[in-house]
């Protein structure tokens, strides 16, 4: 099976943002000419800007089991991607379920690297059932296991302490990891959306371009701004009632907690060629993403 014109391509959480891939993915096929039907919860301004582009827009609910099997009718390849929430593994059992009726032949979903039986954050171990619910489905699956996202700079570790004090706080110790766009996670699937015979069953870690522990990162974030910037190691329960009085939902903010913990002792030390061999170009550099955002970090001008 290789990529085709006629091909149309479901993308589940088309109208994200903050890194969310799925908004990448669907940009990127619609670049490419494909037909692109774009499911989005929210048919807002992201939904219009998609439509503008030329794709068709579904919205709904992607965990209910009718609009999403309407949803694939007639698709053969799909990307599924789905927040961090308690309805993970029914929503992804619902789509497994909608998609096997419906005829999908391939379908690309983003799990994370810390997705496995055994870890201590129940959404982490989601993350792994949900994979494995998609297996058994007998549609030819690929599943993209990335670390941190460059995008995490601009929410989880907070760029107003950047703005203000030229510190990082966060519990991740010594431990390194190679964060990644979301846009690269994006040209994983693409890459694999567009030619996925030779990914089915296949599980993929898809890394920024170098591991770095929080304080290399922050002496790179203060190279590009030109100022210090330091990285502040702190208690995982500071952090994590911190992120509970900012309104994080507690199942993400025991996740971000235990992924912290297990971070420290190299869980995402990894580094691959994935986005480059399958993605087709390199992954973006903490440098460039910064450069790019550098609006979010410096100082506001009275």
């Amino acid at each position: 099976m290789t990529e085709s014109s006629s091909t149309v391509y479901l993308i589940v959480g088309a109208g994200g943002s903050h890194g969310a891939t799925g908004n990448h993915v669907a940009r990127a096929l619609l670049a490419q000419g494909l037909p692109v039907r774009a499911f989005v919860h929210h048919d807002d301004d992201r939904a219009a800007a998609l439509e503008a582009l030329g794709a068709q827009i579904v919205v709904g609910d992607v965990g209910d089991f009718n609009t999403a099997r309407a949803a694939l009718e007639g698709v053969r390849r799909a990307y599924f991607t789905y927040p961090l929430a308690e309805s993970l593994l029914a929503a992804t059992t619902t789509f497994a379920a909608a998609g096997k009726q419906a005829g999908v032949e391939s379908i690309v979903n983003m799990s994370q690297m810390t997705a496995r039986p055994d870890h201590a954050s129940p959404a982490a171990r989601g993350h792994w059932l949900a994979e494995r619910v998609l297996d058994w489905s007998g549609i030819g699956v690929t599943h993209i296991r990335p670390p941190y996202f460059l995008e995490n700079l601009l929410t989880i570790a907070n760029p107003a302490t950047i703005r203000t004090e030229g510190k990082i706080y966060l519990p991740y110790g010594q431990g390194r990891h190679a964060p990644i766009a979301g846009e690269d996670l994006a040209r994983v699937a693409v890459g694999i959306l567009t030619n996925p015979a030779p990914h089915h069953g296949k599980t993929y870690a898809a890394t920024g371009p170098m591991a770095l522990s929080m304080a290399e990162q922050a002496d790179t974030i203060g190279r590009v701004l030109d100022r210090p910037i330091q990285y502040v190691d702190i208690p995982v329960e500071n952090w994590a009632q911190a992120l509970s009085q900012g309104g994080f939902p507690p199942l993400l903010v025991e996740h971000l907690s235990r992924v912290a913990e297990t971070h420290k002792h190299g869980e995402q030390d990894i580094v691959t060629d994935v986005v480059e061999v399958i993605g087709g170009s390199p992954p973006k550099t903490l440098e460039a993403f910064v450069e790019e955002n550098r609006g979010a970090f410096e100082p506001t001008t009275p």
